[in-house]
């Protein structure tokens, strides 16, 4: 199947994906200005950004990520939390395994839960590589905490 689209017609990336690249692009030029600090500084400091950035969230958004943030530190106390594309994620040696997305971020429904190749989740031919929050219950809780204890193996 072909596009009718000609290259003419391709606007390129969305507001959205634009600022997202930014703040990547602000985000590493922050961390290479930590290159002198310690690794407790600098995990320190990034924590923080992540917080920063959570508490800028709209209220809904928030509230999740708070939670969320707050599983992933007590089922996987070894993920370091840092800023991911101008989103909270949780690393491992420098390596995204697993991030939440704001549903604000690209105007969407609902706020997310992604897990990147590095997640320990692989299962046969296909399985789920990111989440859709709208509310997090208490099986949903346990649920996202089995998940992140199975993605850091």
């Amino acid at each position: 199947m072909t596009s009718t689209k000609s290259p003419e017609d391709y606007s390129g990336f969305t507001a959205e994906e634009r600022a997202a690249m930014k703040e990547h692009a602000s985000e590493e030029k922050k961390a290479a200005s930590r290159r002198g600090s310690s690794r407790a500084e600098k995990e320190a400091a990034a924590e923080q950004d992540v917080l920063a950035k959570i508490a800028e969230m709209q209220d809904d958004d928030r509230a999740l990520a708070e939670r969320v943030h707050k599983i992933i530190k007590e089922a996987a106390p070894q993920l370091a939390p840092k800023l991911w594309y101008g989103m909270p994620a949780y690393a491992r040696d420098g390596k995204v395994v697993c991030h939440f997305q704001s549903a604000e971020k690209f105007k969407s429904r609902y706020a997310t839960l992604g897990f990147s190749d590095q997640a320990a989740l692989d299962d046969g031919a296909m399985w789920p590589a990111s989440y859709a929050l709208t509310g997090l219950t208490a099986a949903a809780e346990e649920h996202i905490t089995a998940l992140i204890r199975k993605a850091v193996g």
